[in-house]
């Protein structure tokens, strides 16, 4: 049983949102969506067919905290879940979920899914992945610290929250989807990493042995790459950027220096037509700094380049259009939202101007 002794008694503080997952989505026919929890709701901008901008529209949410994640499947259907306090007034929380299924299409209105423990103070920030069948797996930590997962049904609703063990973890884990299209999620404690994995279509995510690391909390990276495989990318506590990919056998491998403290954003996109891993963080003047290698090839280090001014706080997530290039949102002080994208064209990873939408 969790002990509940451990958990959070309200959520984080400050105002600025928490971000969770792509919050910047993709649609089949190619436009882009970007969400945000601002305000007590989810708002959303849409991209139109002549590379403009709408919005903010309102998702709805009713009262939500100013935290986000979101998850996509490869049927497009962009997952949302977020936190909500509930009506009883004692700090507890509950998830909710939402579902856009077209691009610039109302959303399906919020449902609550609980809670692992129930009735529960603030534990951790939920991550979402999407299966092969567009099953939304959320996962979150527990009063105990450990994991807990709820699972889509195939015929609608959910299961029964599972409680998959673990430990002292990680509040902000990070969800994927593998090539099989079996869900993984990966998080770590004051001991090393943990990774919980599904072995078939369905099944309930199964704990593997922690394996020992330094690392540091809220910085954690997912990324399937061309083998299927998926890798984690963290900060270390010695101030390194570490890969660990165990489907691939590469152990915690530190490849190059963290230009900063914070979170890490990672995708593949193609640059001069070849498939790399391009990495952001927020470095330590402030602006936005990316880093690009060839995919699954660590081994060859890399280099930070920064562009962008410098802001107090930068979240950024990272995505690729339909023919591959590579396309950034950033939200900057919590409230201003900046795009950009790979020039077309040009040798290298060279992006346009930011563009501000919101």
């Amino acid at each position: 049983m969790a002990n509940r002794s451990l958990a959070p008694t309200a959520l984080p503080p400050g105002s600025s949102p928490t971000l969770l997952g792509g919050w910047i989505t993709r649609g089949e026919e190619g436009r882009f969506s970007v969400y945000l929890p601002r305000d007590g709701e989810v708002v959303r901008w849409t991209e139109t067919a002549g590379g403009d901008w709408t919005g903010p529209v309102s998702l709805g949410g009713g009262g939500l905290a100013p935290f986000l994640a979101v998850g996509q499947g490869a049927d497009r259907y962009v997952h949302l879940v977020g936190l909500r306090p509930t009506k009883t007034g004692d700090g507890h929380v509950e998830l909710v979920h939402s579902i856009q299924f077209q691009t610039g299409r109302p959303a399906a209105a919020w449902r609550p899914i609980g809670h692992s423990n129930g009735k529960a103070a603030w534990t951790g920030n939920p991550a979402v992945a999407v299966d092969a069948q567009g099953r939304a797996h959320v996962f979150v930590r527990n009063g105990g610290g450990g994991v807990s997962c709820r699972a889509q049904k195939d015929a609608g609703g959910w299961h029964p929250w599972w409680d998959l063990h673990g430990w002292g973890s990680d509040p902000s884990p990070s969800a994927a989807t593998n090539g099989e299209g079996l869900v993984e999620l990966y998080t770590a404690t004051d001991k090393g990493l943990l990774r919980y994995v599904q072995e078939e279509p369905g099944a309930r995510p199964v704990r593997q042995d922690v394996l020992p690391a330094d690392v540091t909390f809220d910085t954690l990276a997912t990324v399937t790459g061309p083998s299927g495989h998926v890798t984690l990318f963290y900060r270390d506590k010695a101030g390194k950027l570490v890969a660990w990919s165990p489907g691939r056998d590469l152990e915690p491998t530190a490849f190059a220096d963290a230009v900063g403290t914070g979170p890490i954003a990672a995708t593949r996109c193609l640059i001069d037509g070849y498939d790399c891993t391009v990495l952001a963080q927020r470095a330590e003047s402030g602006r936005l700094a990316l880093a690009a290698y060839p995919s699954e090839q660590e081994d060859g280090g890399v280099e930070w380049s920064e562009t962008g001014d410098p802001h107090d706080g930068i979240d950024t997530v990272l995505t690729r259009d339909l023919d591959g290039k590579l396309v950034a949102a950033s939200l900057l002080d919590g409230s201003r939202v900046l795009v950009t994208r790979q020039k077309t064209g040009a040798e290298g990873l060279l992006l346009e101007s930011w563009r501000s939408i919101g």
